[in-house]
């Protein structure tokens, strides 16, 4: 992954406040094993449950620096509005597996089990990672328009219960299957510099983390989380064809040039689509394109096992 580490600072008792979703896919049945791995590991537990969306931001900018490490328990959006929250404040978060994709926790190398993520990370390293913001909202993983912001706003709320990623890995398919055979493509224009980009797309990502899933799928060559810079990824098929080849590259990590990919680093784009399109950041929809897009460089501190 590349991301900058550093020595995670030994508290003999941790003080630790756990962000809980109930409302997530395992947030409510894992709060009691996620308070008992801390404890039994040694850190001392207060525990927030949140209520609505918005409300872990809330209550980290609220409680969060009065502890040693802030630990969520939830998906990626709880944990964003977290790490958010505590950007630029050197707190450490933890990130336990509490949701349907766990994209940032996958992304980090951190267990699923919360009996084994706890001990791992109160054991782990602190890493510095950049954040995107689009739209006023902080992402770790990535931002984008078209086929993904369509798997997000499609993937309805029991499928994503009963199934948890496959859920996403079916809608995905789904949503770019839809757009290759019924053309359902949109014009892009991407500034970033001087530079000018017109293509007509599929997908359009604003990645931070190069790969996601363990690695399964990796968006493009030498993207990294700590370099201050965000990687835009143009998708433009024109056929089924073209799809296909992309889908293999991305679980291949075949990045030849290829006419259907496009790929630019800046830390600094400004998106406009035709027609409009839904942007979202891990897995959050958050409204409408045109977005400037923008990165704030090693602004949190991740929790992560060491390797």
């Amino acid at each position: 992954m590349g991301a900058l580490a550093l020595p995670l600072l030994v508290v003999l008792t941790p003080r630790v406040l756990l962000i809980a979703n109930p409302a997530s896919r395992r947030g409510a049945r894992l709060e009691d094993a996620a308070v008992n791995a801390l404890r039994v590991a040694g850190a001392t537990c207060d525990v927030c449950r949140t209520e609505r969306t918005g409300h872990a931001g809330e209550i980290a900018t609220a409680r969060g620096r009065d502890y040693d490490m802030v630990f969520t328990l939830g998906g990626d959006g709880t944990a964003m509005e977290v790490a958010g929250a505590l950007a630029w404040t050197a707190i450490p978060i933890g990130v336990l597996a509490g949701g349907t994709g766990n994209l940032l926790g996958r992304a980090l190398g951190i267990p699923r089990s919360v009996s084994k993520a706890v001990p791992a990370l109160l054991g782990g390293t602190v890493r510095r990672i950049d954040l995107g913001v689009v739209l006023g909202h902080r992402f770790a993983v990535a931002a984008g328009v078209g086929i993904d912001a369509a798997m997000v706003q499609e993937t309805p709320r029991w499928l994503k219960h009963r199934l948890g990623v496959l859920a996403y890995t079916i809608m995905a398919t789904k949503a770019a299957l839809r757009a290759v055979i019924l053309r359902r493509f949109f014009d892009v224009r991407v500034e970033v510099g001087t530079e000018v980009i017109e293509r007509r797309a599929a997908a359009v990502l604003f990645a931070n983390f190069g790969a996601i899933l363990e690695d399964r799928i990796v968006f493009g060559p030498g993207i990294t989380v700590d370099d201050g810079l965000l990687d835009c990824c143009i998708f433009s098929p024109t056929h089924l064809g073209d799809a296909l080849r992309i889908m293999w590259r991305v679980t291949r990590r075949d990045f030849r040039p290829d006419p259907s990919i496009l790929y630019r680093k800046g830390s600094r784009f400004r998106l406009a689509t035709h027609p409009v399109q839904m942007l979202q950041a891990d897995g959050e929809l958050l409204g409408p394109t045109p977005a400037d897009v923008t990165v704030e460089p090693l602004a949190a501190h991740l929790l992560v096992p060491r390797r």
